[in-house]
Parts: structure tokens; C-alpha cells; sequence
């Protein structure tokens, strides 16, 4: 997986290409823990984003935990695999998926 990373005084954004597993949800762990300071909204973009596994979900509930706090989360483009995945799971009563 890549990440863009792309931030824009409190806008974060991270543009996902790949897949979100166990190999490499410590990749986006550590890219958000190192750049979320400050941040007001962060915006994930999944458009190249092709899997998303349990691991992958965990790093996006303490990631929203994170910005509960602090500004919101929104994650963009996302396939009909992924929705039905958080749809399933229920993360698509706690993210905002645009």
C-alpha cells in the first residue's frame, strides 16, 4: 500500500492506494499518530484503496476515537466492497462516508 499524505494547515489528508491488511495497517497507524497534532479534519481517501481487512478497521476506529476529540474524520471515495465491509461490520454508523 501507498499513502499520500497532504496537509493543508488543520486539513490532513491521506490518498490510500492498495490494500489496508495486516501487513500494512501499521503503515497508516504510524503515518496518522505522526502527523494527526493539530489536525481539524482528516480526510481519508480511499479511491485506490482495492481491500480493507479487520486489521485495517481497527486503525480506522482509533483514528476516529482520535478525531472525536479533536475535528472530524470523512472517508471519501469508497468502492462498493469496502461500503458493504463497514456496512457489515457497522462502521458505517460510526465513520462518515462520503
Amino acid at each position: 500500500m501507498t499513502i499520500e499524505k497532504n496537509l493543508e494547515e488543520t486539513k490532513l489528508t491521506l490518498k490510500l492506494d492498495g490494500r489496508l491488511d495486516t501487513t500494512t495497517a501499521p503503515m497508516l497507524e504510524d503515518e496518522i499518530k505522526a502527523s494527526i497534532a493539530g489536525v481539524q479534519k482528516l480526510e481519508l481517501d480511499f479511491g485506490g484503496l482495492a481491500y480493507l481487512s479487520s486489521a485495517g478497521l481497527r486503525v480506522l476506529l482509533g483514528a476516529q476515537k482520535i478525531m472525536n476529540q479533536q475535528g472530524k474524520m470523512i472517508i471519501r471515495n469508497v468502492n462498493d466492497t469496502i461500503m458493504e465491509v463497514f456496512e457489515l461490520t457497522g462502521f458505517s454508523k460510526i465513520l462518515t462516508v462520503e
